[in-house]
């Protein structure tokens, strides 16, 4: 707490700009996945290509970084590897930007916010996270996930009028496609892509949750999350190859595919994990989660803008429902990390001064003997 409080004004702003640009990268995996999506590059193909290049940039970082601090690697540190990339990987991608594609990006990224919800219900439910009804803390923690819920179920059910944000729009879709994918949200696609949505959400939580025991295990985070993004790779490729067996659809040129997969490889995945890492290696995990609704902000204007899609004053409302859900979920977690420190600091001063205690006692006995003899 101390070296946080001690930090210059210049090194909060690094911080914070940090982490405003890893929102607007993240942000951007979103946009561009729905422009590879309508150039005819199939999610499954993306998301493999995604993890390659992402292991190809994040590797020889994690050698040079962390050459010679790597522990030795075990069959529990690869099998949670595998449950790593698959939970916080390939499968979390493969239905994350499904539903980016079945709904609309700033629908998916609304539902992309109750992720700091999910995880802790289910840290709760595994007994990874306290939850004390006494403490104004544990009352904060439900109600912000009561109000991360009502603000799901409000963006879901509720459309209202349209608001008009832009004079002029640059339009990157094609017409014909952007059609096509309105017949399906008419046909009852847009269901579907609700439950895709939740899905990932929940197979991101868990692999938050899994983060705890993979850190313990295997505390080098560059190597950790190179790993993480091999076994990725391996899973989606696999995956991929076993619906999209064209060449075609592998094929990358000159072209706005090889740009997008590029961009979410080294930018969307790379660069924001180290980012993300640093502040929260300098502010901790908190400063990073408190950053998430801006990816929703930053999806919402671009998509409107450079996507052709229609926003609804039922997803800003509801947006703006999960915002403050999440606002009061992390402030109660803020509080119970307060006290959990402040508890750990007054274990630390009374085993201090139980130390300090005998040699005084000592010092004081032995006056006392000088003082005799004499």
């Amino acid at each position: 707490m101390a070296l946080i409080e001690n930090y210059t004004g210049f090194e909060r702003v690094k911080h914070v700009g940090a982490m405003t640009l890893a929102a607007v990268l993240l942000g951007g995996n979103i946009v561009l996945s729905k422009v590879a999506a309508d150039d005819g590059m199939t999610m499954r193909v993306m998301v493999a290509y995604r993890w390659i290049f992402a292991t190809a940039f994040l590797a020889p970082i994690a050698i040079v970084v962390e050459w010679n601090k790597r522990p030795k690697l075990t069959w529990t540190v690869i099998v949670q590897a595998f449950l790593s990339g698959l939970l916080g990987g390939s499968l979390f991608s493969i239905l994350f930007y499904t539903s980016v594609i079945m709904t609309s990006a700033t629908f998916a990224t609304a539902i992309y916010n109750l992720i700091p919800a999910m995880t802790f219900v289910i840290a709760v439910l595994l007994r990874f996270e306290n939850l004390s009804f006494d403490k104004v803390s544990g009352k904060a923690k439900v109600m912000g996930t009561m109000i991360c819920v009502g603000g799901a179920m409000l963006l879901t059910l509720y459309k209202g009028i349209e608001v008009h944000m832009w004079p002029i729009k640059i339009d990157l879709l094609h017409h014909d496609n952007e059609a096509t994918t309105h017949k399906k949200l008419v046909g009852g696609t847009f269901a579907i892509g609700i439950v895709l949505a939740v899905t990932s959400c929940i197979c991101y939580s868990l692999w938050i949750v899994l983060l705890a025991k993979v850190s313990k295990n295997y505390p080098c985070h560059y190597s950790s999350t190179a790993l993480m993004s091999l076994m990725g790779s391996i899973q989606s490729v696999l995956f991929a190859l076993c619906f999209d067996r064209q060449v075609s659809q592998w094929r990358l040129g000159w072209d706005r595919r090889l740009f997008v997969v590029l961009y979410l490889g080294t930018l969307g995945s790379g660069i924001v994990v180290i980012l993300m890492t640093w502040c929260s290696q300098k502010r901790g995990p908190l400063f990073v989660s408190v950053f998430n609704p801006l990816i929703l902000l930053f999806v919402a204007l671009a998509s409107s803008l450079f996507l052709n899609e229609t926003l609804y004053l039922g997803s800003i409302l509801g947006g703006l429902l999960i915002i403050m859900g999440l606002y009061v979920v992390l402030w109660g977690k803020g509080k119970d990390m307060k006290a959990s420190k402040a508890i750990i600091l007054s274990k630390g001063a009374l085993q201090k001064n139980d130390l300090e205690a005998p040699n005084q006692n000592q010092g004081t006995s032995s006056t006392i003997k000088q003082g005799l003899t004499q």
